[in-house]
């Protein structure tokens, strides 16, 4: 039962990842507000931002979704990989460089875990 629970936490969040990637294609400009950025001015930094975001979230929902649907833990690495190292990396910012403390860590951390318990649950009920 909690294995089933874990791998559908996993395909809710890479669902949840694939609504956001759609936002930001749909209505980019609300897409950045609810990250707190705003949606840049210039063509090549608002297709740097648009077109990298969008890739992020739609890349990491789709490989999410492989893994729960195929069952393979492999694909589940990219989603973990993705939400994991965007909080190490806000956490960077923050340390390093000024940026204000993100509050979009905790979110992004609960990911990690769900993939990874998924990734585990997926290992050990294809061995």
């Amino acid at each position: 039962m909690l294995a089933k629970m874990t791998v559908g936490l996993a395909a809710l969040v890479s669902l949840l990842l694939l609504a956001i990637g759609a936002h930001w294609q749909i209505d980019p400009t609300a897409a950045a507000a609810e990250l707190g950025m705003p949606l840049l001015e210039d063509g090549i930094g608002r297709s740097s931002q648009i077109g990298d975001l969008t890739a992020f979230f739609v890349v990491g929902g789709v490989f999410g979704l492989l893994g729960v649907v195929r069952k393979n833990p492999l694909f589940l690495y990219t989603p973990a990989a993705l939400v994991g190292a965007a909080a190490v990396f806000r956490t960077l910012a923050w340390l390093l460089h000024g940026a204000d403390f993100a509050p979009m860590i905790i979110p992004e951390i609960l990911m990690l875990i769900v993939y990874i318990a998924a990734i585990r649950t997926l290992r050990v009920t294809a061995a």
